[in-house]
């Protein structure tokens, strides 16, 4: 058994409160097993296709219009507009399962879970994915927002049925006004939130480390 591997046995069977286990990290690696998780748990996700079929993804996209897609495990990757155009590639979807969604707008709301504490903001911006602006019109405006109560006892439960402590979680409200959830984060880079908001963040994580277990 090699250190690392040690180190995470230990990690998922300390009577020690550990954020988050490891074993509650697992959903991450399999973006569509998370996707059925998060549509158990109550929230709206946009309508999924995950394909190495070239003729699958032209009928869905003739269905669903405007696609995103993006990695299906846990590796981060950069969401980008599908392009129908782009027949250069269309060759390599064969060789690797990619996640084709319908895009939905709306405006992005990060949420971050930790215990019963619920802290959100409102992200706005024009880039297809607001963590990778390509330019400067694209730089992402965040400020915290309070969520309907109801939104945020389901992110709780969300975090709950998923076995995280802490867990950052991607939302999209409509204008309509439906919350559809993309994905839930189980190591969340939540410090660039809490810089820009304020919202004590790290104050409430150091709060559930402290608890006696």
């Amino acid at each position: 058994m090699s250190s690392e591997e040690a180190l995470f046995c230990w990690a998922d069977t300390t009577p020690a409160r550990v954020v988050n286990r490891p074993e509650a990290m697992a959903s991450n690696t399999s973006k569509p097993y998370q996707t059925a998780l998060i549509h158990r748990a109550g929230f709206i996700v946009p309508e999924t296709l995950v394909t190495t079929d070239v003729t699958a993804l032209a009928d869905f996209h003739a269905h669903h219009g405007t696609l995103i897609y993006k990695s299906v495990s846990g590796v981060r990757s950069i969401v980008a507009r599908y392009d129908p155009a782009d027949a250069s590639r269309a060759g390599t979807l064969v060789t690797c399962p990619t996640q084709f969604q319908r895009w939905i707008s709306g405006t992005d709301v990060r949420v971050h879970v930790i215990g019963d504490a619920v802290f959100a903001c409102e992200v706005v911006s024009s880039a297809f994915d607001y963590r990778y602006p390509t330019c400067e019109a694209e730089q992402p405006r965040i400020t915290a927002c309070t969520l309907p109560e109801a939104i945020a006892e389901r992110c709780r439960r969300l975090a709950a049925a998923v076995g995280l402590a802490f867990a950052g979680i991607d939302l999209r409200r409509t204008a309509e006004g439906d919350w559809v959830c993309f994905e839930v984060n189980p190591s969340p880079g939540f410090t660039y939130y809490e810089a820009v908001t304020g919202d004590p963040i790290s104050d409430a994580l150091a709060a559930l480390l402290a608890k006696t277990c």
